[in-house]
């Protein structure tokens, strides 16, 4: 029985987990572009959270426009992209270049270049919502 729980609930959690970012990963798969979650912690402020991932884009991939539940800081690791924050003029940023999104802004991201682009997507968020939010047509 005691075996039959750890499997039940091993499971159960890998379940849960897998949801957290699915909505992601799978509209990421189909669009040339790969998402490597690296770390989610607490902080301080009450009801928060930060994520880090790094998000590889194949040449010309692009996400469309979405938001999040918090504050986005993107780092460009490597490559060329176009970042799109709406109502505003599109911007071009290059590997070393920094982005702030703030909350609930809608943007979309586009690999601009002709070899593989990277980011170091760096999100403080509202627990509990899910991390992205796609805007409809």
């Amino acid at each position: 029985m005691k075996t039959f729980k750890k499997l039940f609930f091993g499971a159960a959690a890998f379940f849960m987990l897998t949801a957290l970012f699915a909505p992601e990963t799978a509209y990421a798969q189909l669009s040339g572009i790969k998402r490597i979650n690296l770390q989610k912690q607490d902080i301080e402020v009450l009801g928060y959270e930060t994520i880090q991932a790094r998000i590889e884009f194949e040449p010309g991939s692009a996400f469309g426009m979405h938001s999040h539940p918090g504050e986005e800081i993107i780092y460009v690791l490597e490559g060329v992209f176009e970042y799109q924050i709406e109502g505003e003029k599109p911007v071009v940023l290059k590997a070393g270049e920094v982005l702030f999104i703030p909350a609930g802004k809608n943007h979309s991201a586009k690999n601009i270049g002709d070899v593989k682009a990277s980011e170091l997507a760096t999100y403080i968020v509202k627990k509990g919502q899910p991390l992205l939010v796609m805007k409809n047509k």
